[in-house]
Parts: C-alpha cells; structure tokens; sequence
C-alpha cells in the first residue's frame, strides 16, 4: 500500500465482521485470537482518526484485507497482529526509543519490531518512487531494491507483510475501478511480484503480476482476456476437471500420485508471447497440469495413461528424464488435445525431480528468470541460495512451527552487506560497517577524493559513522583537492571497504611519484647547470643512461637509486689509460659506417640530393620501417617508424614528416644500439666482445651499470642488416649468465 494512500473517515462496521473474524483467526490458538482481538481494539480508533481522502482505499479497509491474506499464507498470530498495528500507526506515532513507542509499550519488544520495520518499508518505497533518477529503474537497481527491502527486513515475516500490503492495494483499486498510479503498477512488476517468486509465494507472484499488468496495459490484458474465450472460473473448472479424470486413472492403474494444476495467468501469458516472439496460437501451456510420482518407471506408466485419456500433440513431447536440461532439471514434458481441440500441458516428475526443480539449481524461479533460454541458470549467487533456504522455510511452514530462531538465522544471513540510497534513491551496497566516506568512493572515486562532510537521512554526521540498511546518505564535496591521510588509520574507522582503501592509496602513491619527479628533475638541472649543459635533450640523456624515459630517471634519482656521478661520467671522454676490456672492445667507426659524410643509404621520395642523417635515438637499420622529419639547419633527421620521440616530433609538427625509403645498402653499416641483461660476474664483458669479434662486428661504444649482482650492458655496435643483428643477438643469448639480450 502506498505510504499515503488515500482513506476513508468512517469505517463501516462489516469490515471487521464475523466472516473477517472467522478467516482472519483461521489457525490460531483461543490465546492468538484474543490477542489479535486486542490489536484489534488497540487500532480501530487510530483508523477513524486517520485524515481522509476522496475515492481512496480506508486504512481499516486495508488492514483487513492485509490480515486476511496474510492468513491465507498461514502466518503466525504475532504477524496478523503487527499488520493490523503497522496500519493503524503512521510514522509520528512511533519511536525508535523502546521506552516510548506505544506499541513496544502495549504489546512487548517482537510486536513493536515487526511493526517498526513494516513502517521502514513504506518510507523506502516512498523515497524510491520520488525519485527522479533514471537509473533507479533499471534492471540492476531493481534487484538492488530487493535486496535492501529483505536487508532492512529483521525478520521474513515484514517481508510477507509488504507483499500482503501491496497485494491487498491492487485487488481494492481493481474491485472500485480506481486507476493505479503507474508508478506503483511498475514497481509491483519489478520489485514486489519478483520478489514473491524468489520466496517461492505463487500465489501471491502471479495475481500481483495480473492485476498490475491489467492497470499498466489495459488493451493488451483485454485483448489477451478475450483471446482466452473464456473466463478463468472456466479454465479453473477445466483444470478441476482434468484433475478428477487423472486421479480416477490413476487409482484404477493402483499408482499413487500428487496431481496438481492452475490455469496460466494473463501476465505469464503476454510475457511468453514477447520474450519468445510466439503467437498466441503457438502457445501450448496456457493450462497445465502437474503428476509427481514415487519412481522414473511410474512416470512413463503416467505419460502412456495420459495420451490415452486425451490425444497428444505430434512434436510437443520433452524428455527431460533421460535427457536432463544442462542444469541438471528433469521431468516428462507433454501436451495433449483436450475434447473440445484445445492443447494443454502435462509435466510428470518423481518427488526427487520436484525437490530439486522447487530448491535445486533449477529452481523454477531460476529458469523462468533467466529469460528465453529456460535452461540456462540466471542466478547462482550465494543471495540466491540463502533466499532458497528462505522459501524452504515457509514450505514447512504449512506443517510444522519452524523456530523462530532458525528463521531469524536464515534472515540474518541477507545481511551481511548494507544497502543505502543516493538522494536521487539510486541504492548502493556496501560491506558491513561502511561509512560516508566508503559510500562516496562507491559512487565514483572523485567524489570520495573530494568528500569533506555528510548528511544521513538529512542530518550531518561524522564521516567515520557506520551506516546502516535503509539510510540515505548525501556527500558534500569540495570542488577539488584529495584525501585524507587520517583515513587509511585503521584506529579511525574512516574507511571498511578494501576497494575504498586501495584508491585512497593510489591517490597518495601518484602524489608521492610526483613529488620524487618534481625532486629527481630538480636535481637533474641543477647538476646539468653545474656542468653548464643545459641545453641537453634530456630524453636522449636518459636513454642514454639506461633509462626507458625521463621520468625513470628523475625518480632513481630522487630515491638515491642513481648517483648524479653517473650524469656527470656521460658528459666525459674515456680517459686515456681506459680499462683494458673496453679498449680491446670499442674501436673507432669503420669507413664505410653510415654515420660518415651523411652517407646513410637512404633516400628521400621525391626530392633529390637532400642531406640526411640517422637518428640516434633509435638507430634505423635495413629494414626497419623508417620515416624522416625535416629539422631546422641539419637536414633531414632519419628515424624508425615505432620510435617514441619521432612520434612526439611528428605529433607536434606534422607538416615536417616527409617519406623516405632505404637505398642502396649494399657496403654500409649502421649503428645499432643492443642491451643485455646478465648476472654479473668476472669475464663477463670478455665473453661478450669475443661473441661481436667472431661476427666481426664493430663495436664503437659500451655504457655498462651494475645492481644487486645484475649488469646492465649497452652496446652500439655497426652492422649490416637485420640478418647481421639477429645473428649477433643469438649468438650474445649463448653467453653464460645472459639473461635478455634485444636490440633497444
């Protein structure tokens, strides 16, 4: 019932009278009955005191109907009572406060928490439909609604009083043909009636559906009204015929069986025909019947004595007994003609089949949610299996009084995330003790940078609260800036979620690497200013140096991970008396090397005699895809296509990208840049240069690092193709204690 549905001020004494009295205490003890009489009592002034609203549903009106379908579920009398209690009081009539709510008060601490988590589900229902979000509306966040209406229920049986209110709502505006807010038809269809069907309460899942399908849809539920031709007091007639032939065969065959049957609801119908883009002539189970048997064998001496009281129907026959579905559901699938042409369907199943399709994994709920594909299974989280531990324990309901602690315990297991709402009423889970600040990273990560305050249910509160179900939580935010430090302290209780934490260091970690870049590149000036070369390209001083770009290099630095010595070394000459390995090792550029007079070997597309010279940023080399870049006074600057700076260069300035091709190569080399990777030991530099010696490879210059046991080797060695290089590479990955060994 909508949170301000419209009442009546007078309340008609039959409304409560001996047939209401009769079903209301339908299974009640003497002690129950008088005690639902009390809540009675208790509550029939409170409706006549409630404002009253033309053409609307009376709240004493509404109890009743509550309470007699709830009866109908064969709910305890402490649920009974609570309806007609919840009904009675509006939210200014009751107190969080145990010691001043008038209905703790009067009829102890289980009443009084049933009735006030009735009320906070019609406050969460009032918040949803004022929303203006789209969002909360889709799919997602009407699954999301499910679950926080079962999170802020403490108990199974609010949940049956919610769906008893919202039932009790659409039969009254469908008895005085009032029409039904949109609104309320469309969260009927997306949040209450699914709901019903996960708890497994048919009977309230499909005359929900119908009743808000006939306001949502009126032409399509009376076309489909009449495409039925006839009434469903007649298809329920036919099936209570159906059932009588069956069971009369079945003693005359001495099988022992459970037949069972309802004729399809309109909605059930018009969703089949959209999902499945049938006709309604394609439809073969508008009507259905049920047979549980003991054993596999039965059910096949069933099927035979079906098709011999009705004609079945050619191609309309599954196997799912010796051909079970993929998630494991099986049953005999049959359709017959009855005598007057019209198909129905028959299902046969041992109780075993039937235990497992009602609570197995191919639980009907499953299926039939999963959309067009029956047999794939649509929802197999661990939600799903408490909610199917949940609806076994209102099917033993009907025989046995389930304690009330094992139910509470099945409940309690739905809580173990919270679920609060946006003021836009978009819900948001969050894990167990979350605050303000995890609710603003949940929503998006700027906005928990940004958080600085919140307001819960319109107050301000601390942003190390803990939230509870329910609750609406507003962030205030600054316009920029981060977080704070504080909220990583563990002894703060700022922050419960993992994901929120990790974000809150990554904030701090990206500013902790720019300030070691702003340090490391501080330095890295003021020592080039030392060294009066400022002008250095400071990316090739980093590749030079072993580094894959600039910013490396200033965070080695910064961490005294790279002494500014090295810097320094890159700028001097070998001295005279070099080390021994290095002489025997680097030799001066051969004649013929492509570094010579420009002589690079390649030419420029349509333009003759143009001075050309190889990058040394990436070193071409035949038959590298290269491009040229015509710079100011040097000619033009050959590099290879895949080449970082290149594609800076040529990003910024791309009128200077000109095509260029390798010419004739033939007796040229080209200095190429290899780097090795190898655990460092004596000899080492040796073995190597022996490796470039037996492929007669020039090496013209090495820059050599070693940390922690690792050497870092950087080679510009002349060769002549890529042949030559391949060839030198493996035979350099040989090498004793190489680990990698590529060109750069």
């Amino acid at each position: 019932m909508n949170s301000s549905a419209p009442e009546t001020s007078a309340i008609q004494p039959a409304t409560f009278g001996p047939d209401w009295q009769q079903a209301a205490n339908a299974g009640l003890s003497e002690a129950a009955q008088l005690d639902l009489q009390k809540a009675l009592e208790w509550s029939f002034p409170r409706y006549a005191r409630e404002p009253a609203v033309p053409d609307g549903e009376g709240w004493a009106e509404h109890a009743a109907g509550v309470v007699a379908i709830l009866a109908g579920l064969q709910v305890d009398g402490h649920t009974r009572m609570a309806a007609l209690l919840a009904i009675a009081v509006g939210d200014r009539d009751v107190s969080t406060n145990p010691h001043k709510d008038p209905v703790t008060l009067q009829f102890g601490p289980e009443i009084g928490k049933l009735v006030h988590g009735y009320r906070a589900l019609i406050r969460l229902g009032q918040v949803t439909r004022d929303a203006s979000d789209a969002s909360a509306g889709s799919g997602a966040q009407a699954e999301m609604l499910r679950k926080m209406l079962l999170a802020m229920a403490a108990d199974l049986r609010i949940v049956l009083m919610r769906l008893a209110s919202r039932l009790q709502t659409l039969r009254w505006h469908a008895q005085h043909k009032v029409p039904l807010p949109e609104a309320l038809s469309r969260e009927t269809l997306e949040l209450y009636a699914p709901l019903a069907n996960r708890l497994g309460i048919w009977q309230v899942k499909w005359e929900m559906e119908d009743l808000a399908f006939r306001f949502l849809e009126p032409v399509r539920y009376k076309e489909i009204a009449r495409l039925l031709e006839e009434k469903r007091v007649e298809r329920e007639a036919f099936i209570a015929d159906a059932i009588a032939r069956v069971r009369q065969a079945l003693e005359s065959a001495g099988i022992v069986a459970d037949v069972t049957g309802r004729p399809k609801h309109i909605y059930s119908i018009w969703n089949k025909m959209r999902n499945r883009r049938l006709d309604f002539a394609d439809l073969y189970d508008l009507r259905a019947l049920r047979i549980i048997v003991e054993d596999i064998r039965t059910c096949y001496t069933v099927l035979g004595l079906v098709h011999h009281l009705w004609t079945p129907v050619p191609d309309e026959f599954d196997d799912y007994i010796s051909r079970p579905k993929p998630n494991g559901y099986r049953s005999l699938h049959t359709v017959v003609y009855d005598h007057d042409g019209r198909p129905f369907e028959v299902q046969i199943r041992t109780r075993e089949m039937h235990q497992f399709a009602e609570f197995g994994m191919a639980a009907h709920w499953r299926y039939k949610e999963a959309g067009a594909k029956g047999g794939q299974v649509s929802a197999d989280s661990e939600y799903d299996r408490k909610l199917s531990w949940i609806r076994q324990l209102l099917a033993w309901k009907a025989d046995v009084q389930v304690d009330d602690q094992i139910g509470q315990a099945a409940l309690d297991t739905l809580a173990d995330n919270i679920y609060v709402l946006t003021p836009q009423a978009r819900v948001i889970e969050l894990p167990p003790g979350a605050t303000p600040v995890d609710f603003a990273y949940q929503v998006h990560t700027d906005l928990g940078h940004r958080c600085r305050g919140a307001r819960v249910d319109g107050a301000m509160v601390p942003l190390n609260t803990r939230l509870a179900t329910g609750q609406t939580v507003e962030i205030i935010a600054t316009k920029s800036g981060g977080p704070s430090r504080d909220w990583l302290n563990p002894q703060l209780n700022y922050l419960a979620s993992q994901r929120s934490r990790a974000k809150v260091r990554a904030w701090f970690n990206a500013i902790d690497i720019q300030e070691r870049i702003a340090q490391g590149q501080g330095m890295l000036e003021k020592e080039l200013q030392r060294l009066g070369k400022t002008a250095t390209n400071l990316e090739s001083l980093a590749q030079q140096l072993g580094f894959a770009c600039t910013e490396d290099l200033y965070v080695a630095l910064a961490k005294d991970e790279f002494s500014l010595r090295h810097v320094a070394a890159a700028f001097e000459a070998p001295p005279p008396d070099a080390g021994p390995d290095l002489s025997a090792l680097t030799r001066d550029s051969r004649p013929e090397s492509a570094v010579h007079a420009g002589k690079s070997g390649v030419l420029v597309v349509g333009v003759d005699a143009l001075l050309t010279q190889l990058a040394k940023c990436c070193r071409p080399a035949p038959p590298d895809l290269i491009s040229g870049f015509v710079t100011r006074g040097r000619g033009v600057s050959i590099h290879r296509c895949d080449c970082k700076s290149f594609r800076s260069l040529a990003a910024r300035e791309p009128e200077r990208v000109i095509d260029v091709t390798w010419g004739d190569t033939r007796d040229a080399v080209y200095p190429v840049d290899i780097v090795v990777l190898a655990n460092d030991r004596h000899g080492l530099l040796r073995d190597i240069s022996e490796v470039f010696a037996r492929q007669r490879i020039n090496v013209i210059g090495v820059n050599t690092q070693s940390r922690q046991g690792i050497a870092r080797m950087v080679f510009t060695a002349e060769v002549g193709n890529g042949e030559h290089l391949v060839r030198a590479l493996a035979g350099i990955r040989e090498v004793p204690g190489v680990l990698e060994a590529d060109r750069r």
